[in-house]
């Protein structure tokens, strides 16, 4: 199913929207790390991964992505949504085509995540927008190099 421009921006819209309200506080985070250290266990470990996967911090992002990938690897029940956490950093981290790709491998066995469609076509929206940008940033500097190529030929002839 093909959506517009328009509706993949709205939807991009509305998860970062909801990305920004849940955003974890600080001492949320302490808590879950100190419960994954005095008690180790996959499930400690999700749930601080799984919260530090919603951070605007580059490296509690990179870690959240480190955590839940190793779950997965060993087998933890709750793989979807371990990926799921993993896309969503990936997402905020700017990598749009990692977090595509988790989308996509959680779509194909449960077609009706709703929250991984979703994500999915936020990360397809954000890598256009940036795609588009840098095509225009790219035509910019073209044609500003053309004008000032353009005056030197014009200055030299006079």
């Amino acid at each position: 199913m093909r959506t517009t421009k328009s509706k993949q921006r709205s939807i991009r819209r509305q998860l970062d929207e909801k990305l920004a309200l849940s955003t974890p506080q600080q001492d949320l985070l302490e808590d879950l790390a100190s419960k994954c250290t005095s008690d180790p266990n996959p499930d400690n470990t999700f749930q601080y991964a799984f919260a530090l996967s919603k951070s605007r911090d580059k490296s509690e992002l990179q870690y959240a992505i480190s955590m839940l990938d190793s779950l997965v690897k060993n087998g933890y029940e709750h793989q979807v949504d371990c990926m799921f956490g993993s896309a969503t950093a990936h997402y905020l981290l700017e990598e749009y085509d990692d977090a595509r790709f988790l989308c996509e491998a959680i779509l194909r066995t449960r077609p009706e995540n709703e929250a991984a469609a979703q994500l999915h076509t936020a990360s397809v929206s954000a890598k256009d927008d940036r795609e588009e940008k840098m095509a225009r940033v790219a035509i910019g500097g073209t044609a500003a190099v053309a004008a000032v190529g353009l005056a030197l030929l014009l200055g030299k002839k006079r």
